[in-house]
């Protein structure tokens, strides 16, 4: 371990590392029970997607642990499920054609690792845009969370309107929201899954939760049929675009801020970045091929770097934990069939991706109106990828009008003309 992992090196030790790796586990666990909840709602078997979590998770986290030595975590990304579930709803295909738009994006992120695009790609992007990307799938999957806990629903009158807080449901739904925010604010380490369990042990003794089980063996690794031709039949370009951009961002993003926090940044850079963004890269493709949405490196890894977790070792023992976690799907059946206990997971985390709105520019029109459509339209419209269209429309537009079509990338003008074109020959894809 000491050799493998240079913890001597790293100014750490195999104690040391172990916590940090339950700490980060406990942190997002969460996606244990959260993950196959919401892609249940697009039709996809639950033992599906449960072992699906699992193994990309695994697979994901090990490549980071072995080949980058870092103490970061990969697993299926929060907002990427809920938009999954959102394309099968809307677009009227089936999740097999969705699954083939995710190993697309997979096999592509793949691709781009190993070439400077990535590294163009991520600098062409304006700030505001990415911020505002980030924001508004947080208001997206806040707003699913609303909805599975039945605090707004759906009105002839209104989009939604606010729900019959007497509902079983909904009241154990604004117990789990209140316990979660007291960990949180208390900073009780692991306050997302202790607010669960809690409200899981309320929903146990108010009878809205049934266990079948607890223990049993892990359901078979199914490799099942994916609709890859149905992708381009049903001309799903822009959702392929979509969990490419939003995987490449948000771990590009998290991979520097854990990596900053934890003291493994040099001059600047990110060494062995690219085994690192691999691993995120293998666990969507690996994951896609067995039945759940894009994978990404988690913001809670930096619970366990707050922990002392400076190695792979940690990334290593949230892998072994993930790994240990295949032997209880019952009751990961048990709790994510309750909507109250994963609702509140989804409206805290979108609270948390609310974070880069402190540094748009609001006083500047040029910038704060593209990622104002872009946070408006994801929640209202129920798709990332419109969202995600209409910041690259708009960005370049204004930008022009004011006499700043210097300012933008080259890139940022293709993707709008293309965007464009998406909308008017293929609405609503």
């Amino acid at each position: 371990m000491e050799r493998l992992f240079k913890l001597s090196e790293l100014g750490t030790n195999v104690k040391t590392e172990i916590l940090a790796g339950f700490t980060t586990f406990l942190t997002m666990a969460y996606i244990i029970f959260v993950n196959p909840a919401i892609l249940s709602a697009a039709g996809v078997p639950f033992d599906q997607v449960f072992i699906a979590t699992i193994v990309s998770a695994v697979i994901g986290t090990l490549i980071v642990a072995l080949f980058a030595n870092y103490p970061i975590a990969i697993a299926p990304g929060m907002g990427m499920n809920a938009y999954f579930t959102s394309v099968v709803a809307t677009q009227g295909v089936s999740y097999q054609v969705v699954f083939g738009a995710v190993l697309i994006a997979g096999l592509l992120f793949l691709l781009l690792t190993f070439t400077k695009f990535r590294e163009l790609l991520i600098e062409s992007i304006p700030a505001s845009l990415k911020y505002g990307i980030t924001s508004g799938i947080g208001l997206f999957i806040a707003f699913v969370g609303l909805k599975m806990s039945k605090i707004v629903v759906g009105n002839n009158d209104a989009l939604v309107t606010l729900g019959n807080l007497r509902d079983p449901v909904a009241m154990l739904s604004i117990a789990g929201i209140l316990i979660t925010c007291v960990l949180i604010a208390r900073k009780v380490k692991g306050a997302l899954f202790i607010g669960m369990f809690v409200t899981a042990i309320i929903g146990y003794f108010t009878g809205m939760l049934q266990f079948e089980g607890i223990v049993s063996t892990p359901p078979e690794i199914v490799f099942f049929d994916l609709d890859i031709a149905g992708v381009f039949s049903n001309s799903l370009y822009t959702v392929v675009f979509s969990f490419l951009l939003v995987t490449i961002f948000d771990t590009t993003g998290t991979m520097i801020g854990v990596t900053e926090q934890a003291g493994l940044m040099k001059d600047g850079k990110l060494p062995k970045a690219k085994s690192a963004l691999t691993a995120d890269a293998v666990a969507t493709t690996v994951g896609a091929a067995l039945g759940t949405s894009p994978s990404s490196a988690y913001i809670e890894s930096t619970a366990g770097v707050a922990a002392g977790g400076r190695s792979g070792l940690t990334a290593f023992v949230v892998a072994i934990l993930f790994l240990g976690a295949l032997f209880f799907s019952p009751l990961v059946s048990a709790i994510s069939s309750l909507p109250a206990i994963t609702a509140p997971a989804l409206i805290i985390v979108g609270c948390y991706m609310m974070e880069g709105l402190a540094k748009i520019n609001w006083k500047k029109f040029d910038e704060a109106f593209p990622a104002f459509v872009v946070i408006l339209t994801m929640p209202l419209t129920s798709s990332i990828a419109t969202g995600i269209a209409l910041g690259f429309i708009t960005y370049p537009l204004i930008k022009l009008a004011n006499g700043k079509g210097k300012e933008v990338h080259p890139i940022i003008y293709i993707f709008g003309v293309i965007f464009v074109l998406q909308m008017v020959f293929f609405p609503g894809h």
